[in-house]
């Protein structure tokens, strides 16, 4: 048996005997005139152009729709730019996150803080949060510089923060491939992205420092040997360590066993009434005065005693006394007598390390003058919208 679904009944035959209603039957008194026959056509036409305006309408609404959700999420995910390079919302909290425990370091010495930092507290005239978002846009901005001028140097292809992550996970792979195949990997064997950030970044700045400062007196890095005597001129005393003989005294005052407690200070009462070692020696029991010359050169090298030695006399005048070193069992003062610096000496051997830290501060300030002629652009409001729980790892 079968049966019946609601609402529908026994079908009906077409009926073939009706006719339409604009039709007339020939026994009518009046001829169909044939100036209504037109009126008919422009009914059915509207009728067909009215269903396909409506067709239109609503497909048009349908892509607007879908135009203004993508156009959404594209201004949801871009929060900011810098000549017309995007930042995303991810950039901006790659950094942010990045950067979290520099600013919490900076809040508690600046502000006194103590233990969690709250990111909604104020912290002056802004929450904390607000201070790290405005950190990260700032590092934003010159690293996007300067990976920007990567890309017109030829050193990247993309300047874009997804693409980044693309290659850290390609240098991985590429990484994990050769490790599994047994050949050497230099470094890690697997990146962070934070990691990888700094490894990339560093790597580009080196590449453009060399790039921009060779190529002639245009060379926006140039820098002259003028500049790097210049440079050697006003912190001689700085570059000069390594080429400076010292000629000094030494004196080793034992200290008793059973010594009191302020037994040190009282030493150093007469060595500052004495103003020398050797006035010193001739008045404190079993006390050693030697003389010694060095030349400053171990100061780099592995010889701790050296280096300890270059640190006391580094710092000291011609007839200055320093301050007690102590001792297993006793105390030992050191006076500079003289010193005696070779100039040509000093600039042979940091003359290189003085142009290079003169290509890195003209490298800062090219790189910051880029910043403040660039065409930057934040979006306030999704910048706003990133909260506390956003930035937590």
């Amino acid at each position: 048996m079968k049966g019946t679904l609601p609402g529908q009944g026994t079908p009906r035959k077409p009926s073939t005997s009706r006719k339409p209603k604009t039709s007339r039957r020939p026994s009518a008194s009046r001829a169909a005139s044939p100036s209504r026959t037109p009126v008919t056509a422009r009914r059915l036409s509207r009728r067909a152009v009215a269903l396909i305006v409506a067709g239109l309408c609503t497909a048009l609404v349908a892509l607007t729709a879908a135009g203004l959700t993508l156009l959404g999420h594209r201004t949801t995910d871009r929060v900011a730019s810098l000549d017309g390079h995007p930042v995303t919302r991810d950039e901006l909290l790659f950094h942010m996150r990045r950067l979290a425990p520099t600013v919490q370091n900076e809040l508690r010495n600046e502000y006194r803080l103590r233990g969690t930092i709250d990111w909604n507290a104020k912290a002056g005239d802004k929450t904390a949060l607000q201070r790290l978002e405005t950190r990260a846009l700032d590092e934003i901005w010159r690293d996007k510089t300067t990976l920007v001028l990567a890309k017109e140097r030829g050193l990247v292809d993309s300047v874009d923060h997804a693409d980044f992550l693309a290659e850290l996970s390609d240098e991985n792979r590429s990484r994990a491939a050769g490790i599994a195949a047994g050949r050497t990997v230099y470094g890690v064997t697997r990146f962070s992205p934070e990691e990888y950030y700094t490894h990339r970044l560093t790597e580009l700045t080196t590449n453009l420092e060399k790039q921009l400062g060779t190529g002639g007196a245009d060379a926006p890095l140039q820098v002259t040997d003028a500049e790097v005597r210049k440079a050697f001129a006003a912190d001689r005393d700085d570059w000069s360590a390594n080429a400076t003989t010292y000629q000094y005294r030494q004196l080793v005052v034992p200290v008793p066993a059973d010594a009191p407690a302020d037994h040190s200070a009282g030493l150093q009462r007469r060595v500052t009434a004495a103003g020398s070692l050797a006035a010193v020696a001739a008045r404190e029991p079993g006390a050693r005065l030697t003389t010694g010359t060095y030349d400053g050169g171990g100061s780099t090298g592995p010889n701790a005693h050296d280096q300890d030695l270059m640190a006391v006399l580094g710092p000291l005048a011609p007839g200055a006394i320093s301050a007690p070193v102590p001792g297993t069992g006793q105390i030992t003062y050191y006076e500079l007598v003289s010193e005696d610096v070779d100039d040509d000496k000093a600039f042979a051997e940091y003359s290189r390390r003085i142009r290079q830290s003169l290509v890195e501060k003209k490298f800062d300030q090219y790189l910051q003058r880029r910043v403040d002629h660039s065409d930057i652009d934040v979006d306030t409001s999704a910048v706003d919208a990133i909260n506390a729980e956003d930035v937590q790892p």
